[in-house]
Order: structure tokens, then sequence, then C-alpha cells
């Protein structure tokens, strides 16, 4: 199983095309996805890169942190699980 990157600094008008071709220099990229604002649907100028294999991954992160991309310098680095949120307590209700 491959490793999830994530690719932070992004101009905002890169496409996800544009993101998969510049990680396939360093082996076969599963997966590709700019992030996106759901309200406006403009992108949040990061993204995450899933590559094949974990050499691959590696590969990609000595290719391409601090490596600029259409003007910007890239930050790349092995993506972090999420942290789990504890529920909030609900209901909103008055007294």
């Amino acid at each position: 199983m491959g490793k999830k990157l994530y690719v932070g600094n992004l101009p905002f008008n890169t496409t996800e095309d544009a993101l998969n071709q510049l990680f396939s220099e360093f082996g076969t990229v599963a997966s590709a996805k700019i992030i996106s604002d759901r309200d406006t649907g403009r992108s949040k100028g990061f993204g995450f890169v899933e590559m094949n294999t974990d050499e691959e991954a590696n590969a990609a992160i000595v290719g391409t942190n601090g490596r600029e991309f259409e003007k910007r310098t890239l930050r790349v680095n092995e993506a972090m699980d999420k942290p789990r949120r504890e529920p909030r307590g609900g209901g909103g209700g008055r007294w």
C-alpha cells in the first residue's frame, strides 16, 4: 500500500490533472485531489496525492518539497490522519 501525501501552497488555479502529471514523474499516482471550499467551489490551495508505493511516495516528497510549481513553492510531506473530533453536545435549547 502506498502513502498519501499532503501538498500545500498550491496555486489556486491548479487542476487535479496538473497535480497528477507533476507527481507521475516519481511513479504511479493512485489519486490526486485538490481540496475546494464547499460554499464557493474555489481551491483552498492544498490537496492530497496518493502514490502506489512507499518508495515512490518518498521520492515524490524529496523531489517536490520546496520545488517551485506555477510560481509557488510547494510544501509536500506525508499526510497525517485527520484527528477524530469528540462529539459535541447539541440541542441548543432555551431555558
